[in-house]
């Protein structure tokens, strides 16, 4: 697929997406959300990929926000509109059946917050700089971020980040629980070209764990974690009990409790 505003490569069962508006510290427009949409659908549908890494171009953003250039064009209807349409990608994103890892190099803000918050997990330099300040333009959150963050952190540390328009650093965000682990980022002096991307490194070999699960599995768990949040304990519980039902008809089952006796690695299929 061919894009205006990002890079997509496979291999070995793990798809890359790069948002590619560096120059603008790859903020969130119209057309990248888009492409963002027709991305995320297509690898939905394409079974030989199990697992999506999502960073920014550049090394100094994941994303910066939104591109505040849209965003001061915009009224009551057509803002509305701006915030449903990112909502839905986002939910599309949350609920792909397949795990997104987030990788955050330099700033998350606003609307690049709420795209890696969207994702299954998110990992940070510990030069990244996370924070929804969307307060100091006179609006709140659009694309999810006044609910997600809560059920991230908690109400009392997300009212904070949201009422201040405060920008924290990758341990702070690690302690409150933003994200889920820290790498120690590579020297300024080195080279981004060169062999030593920590960052990288840490985060491919996290998705190809991923990867390696088995790809049913993987997206019950998403699902039952997703739609059980939401539930009564009771009823939550009783969607897992379903869902581990309908997985132990699986192939991968059989595959995963054979390999298991045999002492052997599984070879997952998917079916």
């Amino acid at each position: 697929m061919n894009f205006e505003t990002l890079l997509l490569t496979t291999q070995d069962h793990v798809a890359a997406i790069t948002l590619n508006r560096p120059q603008v510290l790859n903020a969130l427009n119209a057309t990248m959300l888009r492409e963002l949409d027709e991305a995320f659908a297509a690898l939905a549908l394409d079974s030989s990929v199990r697992a999506i890494l999502l960073r920014g171009a550049g090394g100094k953003a994941f994303a910066a926000g939104a591109d505040i250039a849209e965003l001061a064009k915009v009224d009551s209807s057509s803002g509305e509109l701006m915030a449903e349409t990112a909502q839905r990608i986002f939910r599309r994103i949350e609920t792909l059946g397949k795990p997104v890892l987030a990788i955050i190099d330099g700033f998350a803000l606003g609307g690049g917050c709420e795209l890696a918050m969207a994702c299954t997990l998110r990992l940070a330099a510990s030069t990244a700089r996370l924070g929804q300040p969307e307060i100091k333009l006179g609006i709140i959150p659009g694309y999810g971020g006044t609910q997600r963050l809560p059920r991230l952190v908690g109400r009392g540390a997300a009212l904070k980040l949201l009422l201040t328009g405060q920008i924290i650093d990758a341990a702070e965000a690690l302690r409150i629980g933003l994200v889920d682990e820290v790498v120690e980022a590579a020297p300024a002096a080195q080279s981004p070209d060169a062999n030593h991307d920590p960052l990288g490194t840490r985060a491919l070999e996290l998705v190809r764990t991923l990867a390696a699960q088995p790809p049913l599995t993987i997206a019950a768990m998403l699902d039952a974690v997703d739609r059980g949040a939401d539930l009564p304990l009771d009823q939550a519980i009783a969607l897992e009990a379903s869902i581990f039902g309908r997985l132990c008809a699986t192939q991968d089952m059989r595959e995963g409790t054979r390999a298991f006796l045999e002492k052997r690695a599984a070879n997952f299929t998917g079916r």
